[in-house]
């Protein structure tokens, strides 16, 4: 096992700097006392997790095996006991790597490949490592049916399959990322190469010092940061099927601990062990197109998102209740570790699954746990352990575990076949996923169940920050009453959706409701709140709080410095200055985002945006026909530069772009509402009322839409069609006094 390891070019590993691994023992000397733990971890993924490459690590065929992949040819060779691939580089061209690492295990095993500058790049073509029987061993490509060129960001040397950046922290243990934003070099170090006791206990020379004395447990002191015993004990209450735990589970710290790897979030400064996750991460919130309207898996999430979704997690089970941590084995075989929980005789019964004993669908996982495939062979389960909801996928095209095994079959059949065996799912549109769809079609009417939601202290606390964020982001005011409320709740995630939802707020209201926050104990909090004030005018404050908002400010800064080699991190430290009014940094950061990614199309727009807010037209203009060069189909490309013709002037070429962005429009709405208000402002009032009349119909409960039909029907001289869209308008939002105000001005009465 390699301690100390080093990735600078040229250093050797072992003579890596100790001090920045303060307080680590390895875990060689936990094994020293705990043996069985030891044992059970050995070869498990955890300890599998990044290699040296030997002939007993590398699973891949490298005895001058080719692969090809749309022509171009990749080669695998063995030379003088050192492994090599011989592949297209950053620039287009054939060159020889050396293999440095064996990265996983199972299903899959990829290869990191040196560069120069420090960083290590996980090669895209990966060895399939199942048995060939299941298709495996075989190498293939993660992008087969797309053509990824050598300066596309998907490229294996791209930034998204750097292993500094997007892999180190979850296969290392105390990773240091040692990024230098000015001469974008990595000099990334770690303790341990795999993930060993301390990656997740962290630094145990405290505990070992307790140990050697004597003290151990005195005062209940383990010396460890974290505690990650949380998996009580259980009970089936006098005539109950489902155990109960018979202590309330009173922290999260395992959970959180396990969620800093198998969630999809972003990374927050360095990691502390023992703080809550919203410390260290920035946890990405349920919702398309991470999460279909229900809240299954649609993009790669991992586990985290879904299992805090879930009534397992709401009574109590953690992650060590299904999992043995460190085999990282399930606790028993098939539907064993279901049982655990849930009486065998009530719930492993033809009775209850209504499948034959032996066949797929009798396994509790196929019904309440469906998989998805990622990285083209790792299939892993949705952790929500969900009720099959065939109504919902009848409703609004959700996924359901009936019709991903019965393929050949339809939703409707499903749920005819859940109804014949006595299934009622009562009231279908009260389901929040029913909410969720309506209002990303524009539809206000799902504002009040989701606020419901949001409101609701037994939901869960991740759909809550979800309903909120989303009918916060929809412009409705009425998320105001609900957020207020929630800036003081005890759950962090809570705190950072209400603190996104005061953006609507003018900014001295905004300062006021947001200011105990400044010093809030979670930093995900505190940077939310940082973005929220950016723009507070700090000459209107006294002094002590001018310092207090500044020393938060560049807490932020310091915060995202840390990750400056992610283009994300640059476009959010772009947004925090512009906001700030430092329009030199915001340049600076876009631009960085840009060298990083150059076919980030919201860099190429930001930026634009920026410059044109200068004066400085024809550079704006410039970025937005290169984003257009990137990408010739974006449409957000062309929506920005028919706005930027449009103040120009240029009538016919605004309207080109414009008509062009709208037609590339399938999902919202906005650009296919600004080429129509376009076509009004230009004089082309015919258009217009065309244009909006098919945006009405494909999205029939906008009112945005309806209210631009009714002027614009009015001053068109259609006083009937402006009456019958302002009906409209009064149905959707009856007690709006403004819709009631213009309907009035048209002669409706109630």
């Amino acid at each position: 096992m390699l301690l100390f390891g080093a990735l600078l070019i040229g250093v050797d590993a072992s003579a890596a700097d100790e001090e920045p691994h303060k307080g680590f023992v390895g875990t060689e000397t936990c094994a020293s006392c705990h043996q069985s733990a030891h044992a059970q971890w050995q070869n498990s993924h955890h300890d599998l997790a990044m290699q040296r490459p030997t002939s007993a690590t590398v699973l891949g065929d490298f005895d001058n095996a080719s692969f090809d992949y749309f022509g171009a040819q990749t080669q695998f060779l063995t030379r003088d006991g050192n492994y090599f691939v011989r592949t297209d580089g950053p620039d287009g061209r054939v060159t020889e790597y050396k293999v440095a690492w064996v990265f996983g295990v199972d299903p899959l095993q990829q290869y990191l490949l040196p560069m120069e500058d420090g960083r290590l790049q996980a090669l895209a073509i990966a060895w399939d490592t199942r048995d060939a029987a299941q298709g495996g061993q075989r190498w293939y490509h993660l992008y087969p049916d797309e053509e990824i060129l050598s300066d596309d960001p998907l490229h294996w040397t791209g930034p998204y399959l750097n292993w500094n950046t997007r892999c180190a922290e979850c296969h290392s243990t105390d990773v240091q990322k040692n990024y230098d934003a000015s001469t974008r070099t990595f000099a990334t170090k770690f303790y341990e190469e795999d993930v060993g006791c301390e990656a997740c206990h962290g630094p145990g020379s405290k505990h070992v010092s307790l140990a050697q004395s004597g003290r151990l447990g005195a005062n209940s002191a383990s010396g460890l940061q974290t505690d990650l015993s949380a998996r009580g004990q259980w009970y089936f209450p006098e005539g109950e099927s489902i155990a109960r735990r018979k202590t309330a589970l009173n922290n999260q710290q395992q959970v959180d601990s396990c969620a800093r790897c198998h969630a999809r979030r972003g990374t927050l400064g360095d990691y502390e062990h023992g703080k809550p996750l919203a410390d260290t991460h920035r946890l990405s919130l349920l919702g398309e197109p991470l999460y279909h309207h229900d809240g299954q898996i649609l993009d790669e999430v991992y586990a985290y998102g879904s299992f805090m979704q879930s009534k397992m997690s709401q009574a109590g089970v953690v992650c060590s209740n299904c999992h043995e941590p460190h085999s990282n084995k399930l606790r028993a075989q098939g539907n064993g570790v279901c049982a655990q929980c849930h009486k065998a005789e009530v719930y492993d019964s033809t009775q209850h699954h209504n499948h034959p004993a032996s066949s797929a669908g009798a396994q509790c996982v196929n019904c309440h746990m469906p998989a998805q495939t990622y990285m083209g062979v790792d299939a892993r389960r949705d952790h929500s352990m969900r009720i099959p909801r065939p109504d919902l996928s009848v409703m609004i095209g959700t996924p359901n575990a009936c019709s991903q095994c019965h393929s050949d079959q339809s939703s409707q059949w499903a749920l005819d076949a859940l109804r014949d065996w006595g299934t009622d799912f009562g009231n279908s549109s009260k389901h929040p996923a029913v909410a969720m769809a309506a209002l990303q079609r524009g539809d206000s009417r799902a504002v009040p169940s989701l606020l419901d939601l949001a409101n609701d202290d037994t939901a869960a606390a991740i759909w809550r920050a979800t309903a909120l964020d989303r009918v916060s982001s929809s412009g409705s005011q009425a998320a105001l009453d609900v957020a207020q409320g929630l800036l003081i709740s005890d759950d962090p995630l809570l705190r950072i959706s209400a603190v996104r939802a005061m953006q609507q707020l003018p900014v001295a209201r905004r300062y006021l409701a947001l200011a105990p926050l400044i010093k809030d104990p979670v930093t995900g909090v505190r940077m939310e709140v940082a973005m929220s004030l950016a723009s507070v005018p700090l000459n209107e404050l006294d002094p002590p709080r001018q310092k207090a908002l500044l020393a938060l400010f560049d807490e932020y800064k310091a915060v995202q410095g840390q990750h400056r080699d992610m283009p994300a991190i640059n476009m959010q430290l772009g947004i925090f200055n512009v906001t700030r009014g430092d329009f030199p940094a915001a340049e600076s950061a876009y631009r960085e985002a840009l060298a990083l990614n150059p076919q980030l199309i919201s860099a190429y727009l930001n930026l634009a945006d920026l410059l044109r807010g200068q004066g400085r037209e024809d550079e704006a203009k410039a970025q937005l026909v290169t984003a257009l060069g990137v990408n010739a189909q974006s449409g957000d490309a062309m929506h920005a530069l028919g706005l930027l013709e449009a103040r120009a002037g240029n009538r016919d070429i605004a309207l080109t772009w414009l008509a062009k962005a709208a037609a590339l429009e399938t999902v919202g709405s906005r650009h296919r509402f600004v080429y129509g208000v376009a076509q009004h402002d230009f004089g082309d009032m015919t258009g217009a009322l065309q244009t909006l009349r098919q945006l009405h119909s494909a999205l029939p409960a906008d009112e945005e839409v309806l209210l631009a039909l009714v002027n614009y029907s009015a001053e068109n001289g259609n006083a009937d069609i402006a009456k019958r869209y302002a009906k409209k308008l009064l149905i959707l939002a009856p007690r709006n006094p403004n819709y009631q105000q213009l309907a009035a001005s048209l002669g409706l009465t109630n």
